[in-house]
């Protein structure tokens, strides 16, 4: 009797699970060391000293070597330091990683069902707006004033993002021209609220709000910057675990993203799994304009309303749901991985001497490596032997099996 006719049919499909891709997690290192290493370059190539040492280099090439590795390995171990050099900037990184996380998720659930989800700028802004309104114009209760100001603003992003959904399924608008032009009125709208009275600090005359509310704002643990915006991050992704692999909602989600048409034969209702995608996208982005209107400062103090509150985690998020390849516990490493940039980014340019601006670029040569692995193995011809020998042996066990 062959191994197969014993096993049962449960534990068969037990044993047989998928193996780990071991050939994608190298190439997926492999792309880290390679962005490291041309932010290496640039760190060189920029820095005047440096390169001048450069230009005697067959002369005396100890000394570019030596100038090259010191301005390299200072600016990398300032960057360490900064994102993951103790408690405060460990707290440091998660407070950046906390918003970028639940607009990563918003992105990256609008991927899986087939969109393209640029508005989470615009849906950021209108939970920032909304929540700060609620912060600094109600006075309620320490617990209730937090929880009805967090519920308002997620629901302003849903809004936001359900307008796209609803357009798209009612009119055939594209998302991505619907999703730019609302980030647009986003943006009008909030410059014109801080001219108002409702938004407006008294005695100010330029566009800042009051100051929320502590009782609106999130806890935080004394001395530190981590807040409660963090777990609620954490809380985010794990319900969109559930969404995505536990719902029947997540079912059509994921059908009508991998073929719209084959969803709609078999009974799924594409408008409405595209309306309710984009809500639930928008309420995630929302998420993280609230991390901003409710999170404290770097003085432990409240942020007020203003212009450039949200900063561009809208588009950020577009790189960390790439990165995070559009799941939600890869959409949350790749949000610690920027936070952590952006963490240490402050580091390394008071530390090193480097500017501020290469941790930009730094995220930019990451995403770019590891969306195209293609890229990486023909830089690393290795890989293509490696891709080919798991494909091999992947078919040979499954032969055996």
């Amino acid at each position: 009797m062959t191994q197969s006719a014993a096993t049962p049919p449960a534990a068969r499909s037990f044993w047989r699970r998928p193996a780990i891709p071991w050939a994608e997690i190298v190439t997926t290192l492999v792309a880290f060391v390679l962005a490291f290493f041309v932010g290496a370059i640039l760190m060189i190539v920029s820095d005047a000293d440096v390169a001048a040492k450069w230009a005697y280099f067959f002369a005396q090439p100890g000394d570019a070597l030596a100038a090259s590795w010191e301005k390299v390995s200072g600016a990398y171990s300032a960057l360490l330091v900064g994102s993951l050099g103790g408690w405060g900037p460990i707290t440091e990184t998660t407070a950046q990683a906390a918003p970028l996380i639940c607009a990563g998720l918003g992105v990256g659930l609008a991927f899986r069902a087939g969109l393209f989800n640029i508005g989470a700028q615009g849906q950021a802004i209108w939970g920032a707006i909304l929540a700060a309104y609620v912060g600094f114009t109600w006075h309620l209760p320490p617990v209730l004033h937090l929880i009805v100001a967090i519920t308002i603003g997620v629901l302003g992003g849903a809004i936001w993002g359900g307008i796209v959904g609803w357009l798209k399924a009612r009119a055939g608008a594209h998302e991505v021209i619907v999703t730019i032009m609302m980030n647009y009125i986003a943006v009008g709208l909030l410059a014109w609220l801080l001219t108002t009275t409702a938004f407006q600090r008294p005695g100010r005359a330029d566009p800042i709000s009051p100051v929320v509310d502590w009782n609106a704002t999130l806890p935080r643990i004394e001395g530190s910057r981590l807040h409660l915006g963090f777990l609620i991050a954490l809380l985010a992704a794990v319900f969109v675990w559930w969404l995505l692999d536990r719902s029947t909602i997540g079912f059509a989600i994921r059908a009508v993203g991998a073929n719209p048409h084959a969803a709609a034969t078999a009974g799924m209702s594409v408008g409405r799994t595209t309306v309710i995608t984009m809500t639930v996208a928008g309420a995630l982005a929302g998420l993280a304009g609230v991390q901003f209107a409710l999170g404290p400062s770097v003085l432990g103090t409240p942020v007020p309303l203003s212009a450039g509150l949200v900063g561009t985690v809208g588009f950020d998020a577009i790189t960390v749901a790439l990165l995070g390849r559009s799941r939600p516990f890869g959409t949350v490493l790749a949000g610690l991985l920027f936070g952590g940039l952006h963490a240490g980014g402050l580091a390394m340019q008071s530390m090193a001497g480097t500017p501020l601006t290469l941790t930009t670029v730094l995220q930019a040569l990451i995403v770019l490596f590891v969306a195209a692995p293609g890229l990486v193995r023909t830089l690393v011809p290795i890989l293509k032997g490696r891709r080919v020998r798991s494909l091999t042996g992947s078919a040979q066990t499954g032969a055996l099996s």
